[in-house]
């Protein structure tokens, strides 16, 4: 358990990327979406859920700290 809690605290900026991508992607679904159903992204929540959440994580994981090049780089 305790390990699991250490990785949460390490990795916190990724899972608040998750959490507001996949909010992101489902508001942008039922504000915007694709009524067709023709749209591959939009034309379900869970998809745009899905999506919005992967690029969440991605956007907000370029804001992490890298500890490994912070210690080499005071050398």
């Amino acid at each position: 358990m305790d390990k699991i809690l250490k990785f949460i605290r390490r990795e916190w900026l990724i899972f608040a990327g998750i959490a507001a991508g996949a909010i992101g992607g489902y508001l942008y679904w039922y504000f915007i979406g694709c009524e067709s159903g023709s749209c591959p992204i939009t034309s379900s929540p869970l998809n745009s859920s899905i999506y919005g959440a992967l690029l969440g994580a991605l956007l907000l994981s370029m804001f992490k700290k890298n500890k490994k090049n912070e210690s080499s780089n005071k050398g």
